[in-house]
């Protein structure tokens, strides 16, 4: 193929004469152009190490330092009382040979200043993250900042120094803290009291004080031990136990999607916006690994830890036998493409320069114009990632550990991420009831052999222009992709544009080789494990309920008029909506971040709360009045709150007991206190999807761009899984997750008591405004 051809430096032939050379110039060319490349990042990712293990400290500081010593000095000013005289009198005796008086005080004096700038960096720094270890400021009321905490606030923007990179910040976090047993304790027992009856709690309380006084000590001190010597104490066994030993499939199980614009299409052509979306993801990227990108920064001045984003791009989870891996390397040149069964490789680079998004237009053109058939086993490929880990990691040891099946899955697993060019359409139709309920479903799951699971996330593009990504959850959180998400749709959509007749700007480059077909030689053996992979998969996602609905009769402008957290509201509006469905309440899970620490990922905020389960049944309660069930309303909202808080600033207890637990299982201590904990179910599992972190538009201004947010899979059979955005002031999207296979959930009628609760207390707010104007 003439492809193949370009792609050779040099060719040589054997002939009767000898042998004969021929050398490709263009070839040689790109080479070279490429190894120029990879020094450049090479030499930035060096100059941004420096710069960052300096920080708060700036080069410029230094050279002012410098400057102002070594000129002290050569004027016979002596800054450093006597320090810089014993440094000249300690001077290697080589020194003191070649160098005169004047310029071995010059050198002291150089290094004296070196010294003290170092030492000032670090005195900083220090201070930096004795100040960022406050987290007071979190638990003012709204509005009500005391004067001590503004003083912080300045004070923290003086250390933090200017123009911070984006990991400028990580040694200057605080280290997660240990709680404290029997906080944690108290907290659990607390958490539990409204979902136990008196006999069953005072069971519960019995085993947890037996652990709190027998074993907690002894579990704590090796705790305590990990936290000293590691930088966070859980985030690595909560990436190896919780994802990567699961033996499960994590297709629904454990990755999560993201969906488009929610109103607005910037272009229906398939290939003409996986080529503005590729390249928008791909300047990402160039931020990214140039650390170009301001860190995410709470209130404007606290740092929240950036580690996640590390592994964003060229990263794989790798099956394996007892646990899987996570492949992360340094640079990824290729994309991997899937479209109608087959697998192709799309490079990003011409002549070192990342391709412009209309020649990656024209190369997802070619792929879709090709009509070449799947080769055996191929279409259903991908259905080894959706399936069980441990059929996968033998499949991947005995098929794919040679010859052409090594170098194509080589080629998927060391890609930036991949795309697939979906064939069919989706996207929020207002004439189609369910159209938000099958794209939710397409992206979670898709067809079961369509996305590589594995990938770190999946871009797919639909038929009709609209697109969305899958992602796998162990290397990261939502809010990373989040984050990545909100940059390519405001450089896709803002940015980059699309010419009037839908195609993306600029003139496609024809002499560029085609994307190369990925080839396979795939025995039967392997695709009856494919086959069972891929059964497995359609089993669990034919099982999935979806109901994804927007809520437009208020967002977060009304709910702040109340003078309440709009989260709060809507954790609060779940507990009534599942109350109302089940007639009982569960252990509800709403996941939290703790970024102001390092390494920090996510905590449990457990919304069922005493006061939560007093307000629903208010609702339920004729005899009461809509100012008592305000009141009682008011009080299960701050009490969210403060549990919101604790989470965040490292006073959670899920992750705490989930550490003990791993401990014990370490020592080989058995705690019947820590089994009951870690096996209770989580029937309701909530998320927000953040908006707005990186504001590259005015939402407001734009309100056709509003995000439709993203979804899970359910985390018990019988309970439901429910994510929510709130994308603007009067807009809330909901994302229901639940099993047709249980007799006890029903999505469709869980977004009607989630719309009804919600209409319910707002009612409450209306009824005392207008009892107030009267």
């Amino acid at each position: 193929m003439a492809e193949a051809h370009q792609a050779v430096a040099f060719q040589f032939t054997v002939t009767p004469e000898g042998v004969a050379f021929q050398l490709s110039r263009e070839a040689l060319k790109q080479i070279y152009l490429s190894g120029v490349s990879s020094w450049k990042k090479r030499l930035a990712r060096l100059k941004n190490s420096i710069l960052t293990g300096v920080f708060p400290g700036t080069p410029s500081g230094w050279l002012a330092v410098v400057a102002v010593t070594v000129g002290a000095t050569y004027f016979g000013i002596d800054v450093s009382v006597g320090l810089i005289f014993r440094i000249q009198k300690r001077l290697p005796n080589s020194c003191r040979r070649c160098l005169g008086v004047r310029s071995r005080s010059l050198l002291s004096a150089l290094i004296f200043s070196s010294g003290a700038w170092m030492l000032g960096v670090l005195l900083r720094r220090q201070a930096l993250r004795l100040l960022l270890s406050y987290h007071g400021w979190m638990f003012e009321p709204h509005g009500k900042t005391r004067p001590s905490t503004k003083i912080w606030a300045s004070m923290v923007r003086v250390m933090s120094g200017r123009h911070p990179m984006l990991y400028s910040f990580q040694t200057s976090l605080p280290k997660l803290p240990v709680p404290r047993v029997a906080d944690t304790i108290q907290r659990y027992l607390e958490s539990v009291r409204p979902l136990l009856d008196e006999e069953r709690f005072l069971d519960m309380e019995a085993l947890a004080l037996d652990f709190q006084q027998r074993l907690a000590p002894r579990l704590q001190k090796y705790l305590l031990l990990k936290s000293w010597w590691a930088t966070n104490y859980v985030s690595d066994w909560w990436e190896e136990y919780i994802y990567l030993r699961g033996r499960s499939p994590i297709m629904v199980n454990s990755n999560y999607y993201v969906m488009d614009f929610l109103y607005t299409t910037p272009t229906h052509l398939q290939a003409a916006r996986a080529g503005n979306a590729v390249h928008s993801i791909l300047l990402y990227r160039r931020r990214l690994d140039r650390e170009d990108l301001a860190p995410v920064m709470a209130l404007g001045v606290v740092p929240l830890c950036s580690y996640q984003m590390e592994r964003i791009f060229n990263t794989t989870r790798i099956p394996g036998k007892q646990a899987d891996r996570l492949l992360h390397l340094s640079d990824s040149r290729h994309l991997a493409v899937f479209h109608k069964g087959r697998f192709f490789k799309v490079w990003l680079y011409h002549a070192g320069k990342l391709l412009p998004p209309r020649d990656l237009e024209m190369q997802f053109q070619r792929i879709l114009d090709d009509p070449s058939p799947p080769e055996t086993g191929e279409e259903r490929l991908a259905a080894l990632t959706a399936g069980e880990r441990l059929p996968w990691a033998e499949a991947r040891e005995k098929y794919f550990s040679r010859g052409k099946n090594k170098a194509s899955l080589d080629c998927v697993e060391r890609a930036a991420f991949f795309v697939t060019l979906d064939e069919e359409e989706h996207g929020f139709d207002p004439d189609k009831e369910d159209s938000l309920d099958r794209y939710s479903k397409s992206l979670l799951h898709g067809q079961c052999c369509d996305r590589w699971f594995d990938k770190s996330f999946s871009l797919v593009v639909y038929r009709n222009g609209k697109l969305g990504a899958n992602a796998e959850h162990s290397w990261a959180d939502a809010p990373i992709i989040g984050h990545l998400w909100e940059f390519m749709l405001a450089t896709d959509h803002f940015q980059l544009g699309y010419c009037s007749d839908g195609h993306c700007h600029g003139v496609p480059n024809t002499a560029l080789p085609p994307p190369q077909r990925l080839t396979w030689d795939i025995p039967e053996e392997c695709c009856n494990v494919i086959d069972a992979s891929y059964a497995v998969a359609r089993a669990l996602a034919d099982d999935i309920d979806f109901h994804s609905f927007r809520f437009v009769e208020f967002g977060k402008g009304r709910i702040k008029k109340c003078r309440t957290s709009p989260d709060s509201f809507i954790q609060i509006a779940l507990q009534l909506a599942h109350f109302r469905d089940k007639g009982r309440f569960c252990l509800t899970y709403e996941a939290s971040m703790t970024r102001l620490f390092r390494e920090g990922r996510t905590e449990t905020v457990r919304s069922c709360t005493s006061e939560a389960t007093a307000f629903v049944r208010s609702m339920a309660d004729p005899s009461c009045s809509s100012s008592e069930r305000l009141e009682l309303f008011h009080v299960a909202a701050e009490k969210h709150q403060h549990l919101y808080r604790l989470a965040m600033t490292g006073s959670g207890l899920d992750r705490h007991l989930f550490c003990l637990y791993v401990v014990s299982r370490y020592l080989g201590v058995e705690s019947p206190f820590l089994d009951k904990v870690l096996s209770e179910p989580w029937r309701l599992s909530t998320s927000q999807t953040p908006q707005q972190q990186i504001k590259m538009f005015d939402l407001e201004a734009h309100p056709e761009c509003a995000s439709s947010g993203g979804g899970f899979g359910p985390v018990a059979d019988d309970g439901y899984g429910v994510s929510y955005i709130i994308a603007g002031e009067n807009l809330v999207t909901f994302h229901v997750s639940s099993k047709f296979s249980s007799p006890e959930t029903d999505s469709k009628r869980f977004g009607r008591n989630i719309h009804r609760a919600m209409l319910d207390i707002a009612a409450l707010f209306d009824a005392s405004a207008k009892r107030m104007s009267n």
